[in-house]
């Protein structure tokens, strides 16, 4: 059994790199029922949604989203872009919420026993083995059914289980005019792309 409902639990997303592996499969999340999924398989502990966000903008296409997670049960934490221009004179934002989330995680180790992580990013290897020494599970969710996968395979390997997000799809993924925040409705495109290219 990957979960057990006596296991406190706590979900960790990297908010651009899930909607990115998302796009790919084309699949529009529903995180109400997201979140009702995890919480019928373990204690949830929390639920935390990281992404960065533009201050300098009137209006952030993530802005929804975030505003809609806060209200429903999630914990967002999130991080001032920066703005730079690449070496093609392109104007691009960068916003890496890596260490706030490594960081979040490694605080809760002793409150929790299990982590699922929603992210392919390899850079988060060592945050799982860490969690694995202070004896906590932990399942990344991803995918391997893109082109080309998202899931680093130093992560994948590291995790205790890789939860592959196709898998996840019939209990989340959201139908016409369902309640819950969606991924295609906030409109995140352009900000997760410019996110996941930054490594983010």
């Amino acid at each position: 059994m990957i979960f057990s409902p006596t296991e406190r639990g706590a979900l960790f997303i990297d908010g651009a790199n899930l909607f990115a592996a998302a796009r790919a499969l084309d699949l529009d999340i529903d995180y109400k029922k997201l979140l009702g999924y995890f919480q019928q398989r373990l204690m949830l502990v929390r639920a935390l949604y990281y992404t960065a966000l533009s201050d300098d903008q009137d209006y952030s296409p993530v802005r929804p989203l975030v505003d809609w997670l806060d209200y429903n049960g999630f914990t967002v934490k999130t991080k001032p872009t920066k703005e730079y221009v690449d070496p093609h004179g392109r104007r691009k934002l960068k916003g890496n919420i890596d260490v706030e989330l490594t960081v979040d995680a490694m605080e809760i180790l002793d409150c929790v026993d299990h982590i699922i992580l929603f992210s392919g990013d390899g850079d988060y290897r060592r945050l799982v083995e860490a969690a694995q020494n202070k004896c906590c599970r932990v399942t990344v969710v991803s995918t391997l059914k893109s082109d080309p996968p998202m899931i680093a395979d130093e992560l994948r390997r590291q995790a205790d289980l890789f939860l592959e997000l196709t898998e996840l799809a019939n209990h989340i993924r959201r139908s016409n005019g369902g309640p819950g925040a969606s991924t295609k409705s906030a409109r995140l495109a352009d900000t997760a792309e410019t996110m996941a290219a930054d490594g983010s």
